[in-house]
């Protein structure tokens, strides 16, 4: 029998200390801190960060929006886009090795893995013996910790559609919701798998960036290198032997660089998609050289240009500052720039404008002509808002129901506008007009186009 599939190995990462590990690690503080306390932190009388989907109102600190301002979003994704190319373009897979939440979930669950299991070594020793009440204990003591940190994780994010603290008095008096209890579990168990069992393999075959990142690089693209020059021909020696003697470049063959990789790959077989520029092979690489007593940066940060021409710091730096990165930058600062002022100048209120459909012209008493409306507007402010309602366009047009309205902070209300106009002097047809809305607490102004229709 012929497998179509590759057989997969389970893979040992090992634990490795320098400087780009505590840069990573202290990335996975700051990510976790930001993730996990702010659905916790208030603003007002409420919570700072909420999406209420039920109410269609999303709340980030100050700031309120409505589904008419989806725009925002559309913005938010195009420049997270733009940042994305930018910075794949200079530094390569930076994000994935530091940011991106399954690294940022792995490295936990590692880290808890190694708290109940041990390290590498007594990983692979654990696995390979026969089942044992020591086994039995070690196992379950890890997946009660990766159990408990999912099931936090899928709670925390419910608590950003939620409010948090009403989700917790839910959650611990088993009255939740059957949609809250799902993204609960089904967010829990999707970090318990990807960060506990698939981790390597979420990268290698279900992230798209991975495939389409060469798009992205050029020669002058910041990578994970190993400097073949200097290490070719690798071999083991002594610390005190002279490899020039010994005609062997300044790699060791210790192999180091291979098992601290959370992927699984040899560096030193050049650029791989596989690889996530998590820097642990420099770490590890640098720990060896330092023993060797030689100099550190056989596997470094560098590019493709600065690898073959021998460039110096300063070349490669100077490099940034090519075509395409001038580009990416421009786009993005424009794009960041425009939703900046945009939000700047939004209105506090918002209002949207739409015909009675039961009744689209009549005649009144005193002969005058009547539309009818509705007028929805959306108070987008912390405060209680009165707003004032005119109508221009037509000659003797004038608002025949209630001109000052009160809406309740973040709220929005639907109110019914006549509007009548004398018979005489009009033709029939459709008329252009406009409703002139008036905070009266803050001065803000919103106009919004209508028409008027005279009958024959």
């Amino acid at each position: 029998m012929v497998s179509l599939y590759q057989a997969q190995k389970k893979i040992y990462p090992r634990s490795v200390s320098g400087l780009f590990s505590r840069w990573r690690w202290g990335l996975v503080l700051l990510t976790q801190l930001v993730f996990y306390g702010l659905p916790w932190l208030e603003w007002g009388q409420r919570q700072a960060v909420l999406f209420d989907l039920a109410s269609r109102r999303f709340y980030i600190f100050g700031l309120v929006l409505y589904p008419q301002d989806f725009i925002y979003l559309a913005g938010i994704l195009v420049i997270s886009a733009l940042s994305l190319f930018l910075f794949t373009a200079v530094a390569g897979r930076q994000w994935c090795g530091y940011a991106c939440p399954q690294t940022v979930y792995t490295e936990i669950f590692l880290w808890l893995e190694k708290l109940t299991e041990g390290d590498r070594s007594a990983r692979l020793r654990l696995d390979a013996s026969p089942m044992s009440l020591n086994k039995v204990a070690r196992k379950a003591s890890k997946q009660f910790l990766w159990i408990a940190l999912a099931l936090w994780t899928g709670f925390t994010f419910v608590g950003y559609f939620t409010p948090i603290k009403e989700l917790g008095v839910s959650f611990l008096t088993a009255g939740m919701g059957p949609w809250e209890t799902f993204w609960v579990f089904f967010y829990g168990f999707a970090t318990y798998g990807n960060a506990g069992y698939m981790r390597e393999q979420v990268c290698k075959y279900m992230c798209p960036y991975a495939r389409f990142q060469s798009a992205m690089f050029d020669k002058d693209t910041l990578i994970v290198t190993y400097d073949e020059a200097r290490g070719e021909p690798r071999g083991a020696r002594s610390r005190k032997a002279d490899p020039k003697a010994l005609n062997l470049g300044d790699c060791v063959d210790c192999t180091l660089c291979v098992q601290v990789c959370p992927t699984g790959i040899d560096i030193r077989k050049g650029l791989q998609y596989e690889c996530i520029s998590c820097a642990a092979c420099i770490d590890a690489c640098d720990t060896v050289m330092d023993k060797m007593n030689y100099p550190r940066g056989l596997i470094r940060y560098s590019t493709e240009n600065a690898v073959t021409q021998g460039w110096t710091r300063s070349q490669l730096l100077r490099r940034v500052l090519r075509p395409r990165v001038l580009v990416y930058t421009a786009i993005l600062g424009a794009v960041t720039f425009a939703m900046l002022i945009s939000l700047a100048l939004r209105s506090p209120f918002r209002v949207d404008v739409v015909r009675d459909r039961a009744s689209l012209a009549r005649i009144v008493n005193g002969g005058k002509i009547e539309n009818v409306y509705r007028l929805q507007v959306m108070n987008a402010t912390e405060g209680k808002q009165d707003y004032r309602i005119t109508v221009q366009g037509l000659p003797g047009l004038a608002l025949a129901s209630e001109s000052l309205i009160t809406v309740d902070a973040t709220q929005s209300r639907w109110v019914p506008v006549r509007l009548e106009l004398p018979y005489e002097g009009v033709s029939a047809g459709s008329h252009a007009i406009h409703f002139e809305i008036e905070a009266i607490n803050s001065q803000a102004r919103v106009s919004e186009k209508s028409v008027f229709l005279v009958p024959r």
